[in-house]
């Protein structure tokens, strides 16, 4: 979506994440053949996986980088749910490096994989990566990389989307009325539909309570991680010196904790309001003491090994599984983070 007002930084490495998931295809010795999908539902339940359901199965999984936290959770799900299960799992950090995810592909297939999850960060990559390895059963995590995945699982973005906007919205609505000076959208178009759903879902959220967002007052600015969010928000500020009331569109919490650094830096956090995609550790603190954080829309990467493997061991076993293994996400706040994360207390 194109608006008035634009402030861009160059942003290789938003461009270098862009993919998620790959293809899917079981293999026989023969020939490929997918198991046909189920119905989608808005979300399925979290399920620990059987103990010993995937004895002898050798599985893999593509992180999209570990160094990141919200990435590290999910990496740390799959590997637990692997070893109750009694899978063999190939584990492979891409580092946020489509060629990298692309040569994890490729030893996957010399090791002989039966299926894997591909959680990297560069859409248009997709297709290659999923060329380049085994055609198994695959299952993208967070970012689609379609035509060839067997099932996306992860965010239901547009949902996400609207649930932290109505969250912000409520927030601002409560202050002032619905009244502000600027908003920074801070997207990440190197992740294509995914950008989309996301933050069209904020807007979304965030107009159902407000009314129709003043485009005049939009700037739209590229941001994926903490350091480049961080650099693209104090250009922003840099350039809106009146701006009192500036509300922050992100896709993750990783952009609104860049965003709110700058603010800081600046000596203008005050003037800062913004909601989180995640929940992961790194908003706790913010959600808890920072009036100015409305809260976050959780998206429990704890817990995302019990889809990803129970549903992969599915697959491989030629059992029909869902096209869309969606997160049943929850609006998190200062009221109600204890109860699904106790530590959050420790803020």
């Amino acid at each position: 979506m194109e608006f008035n007002k634009k402030i861009k930084r160059n942003t290789t490495i938003a461009l270098a994440l862009t993919a998620l998931v790959m293809p899917l295809g079981i293999t026989s010795n023969a020939s490929a053949a997918k198991p046909k999908p189920l119905i989608n539902t808005e979300y399925v339940e979290f399920e620990k996986v059987k103990p010993g359901s995937g004895k002898g199965l050798h599985l893999g999984y593509i992180s999209l980088g570990d160094a990141v936290p919200f990435v590290k959770l999910v990496s740390d799900s799959i590997k637990k749910q692997a070893k109750i299960a009694g899978v063999k799992l190939e584990f492979c950090d891409s580092k946020i490096d489509d060629a990298k995810a692309l040569e994890c592909a490729q030893a996957f297939k010399v090791k002989g994989v039966q299926g894997y999850l591909n959680f990297n960060l560069g859409a248009a990559a997709g297709p290659a990566i999923y060329a380049a390895g085994p055609q198994v059963p695959v299952i993208a995590i967070d970012i689609n990389q379609t035509p060839k995945q067997t099932s996306f699982m992860g965010a239901n973005n547009n949902r996400a989307g609207v649930i932290t906007g109505v969250g912000l919205g409520n927030l601002i609505k409560k202050k002032f009325d619905c009244k502000y000076d600027a908003i920074l959208a801070l997207e990440s178009p190197g992740v294509g539909a995914v950008n989309e759903a996301r933050i069209g879902g904020v807007k979304q959220g965030f107009a159902s309570v407000c009314g129709a967002i003043d485009l005049k007052k939009l700037y739209t600015i590229d941001s994926s991680f903490i350091e480049q969010a961080q650099a693209s928000t104090k250009d922003a500020l840099t350039a809106l010196p009146n701006a009192k009331t500036v509300l922050v569109f992100a896709m993750n919490d990783d952009s609104v904790l860049g965003a709110f650094k700058a603010a800081e830096q600046l000596g203008r956090d005050k003037d800062m309001y913004g909601a989180g995609q995640g929940a992961d550790p790194t908003s706790w603190c913010q959600i808890m003491n920072n009036p100015n954080w409305a809260g976050d829309t959780a998206y429990f990467p704890e817990h995302y090994g019990e889809i990803g493997i129970p549903y992969l061991i599915k697959a491989v076993k030629k059992i029909q599984i869902p096209t869309l293994l969606a997160i049943n996400h929850v609006w998190i706040d200062k009221t109600n983070i204890g109860k699904y994360y106790p530590k959050s207390a420790d803020c």
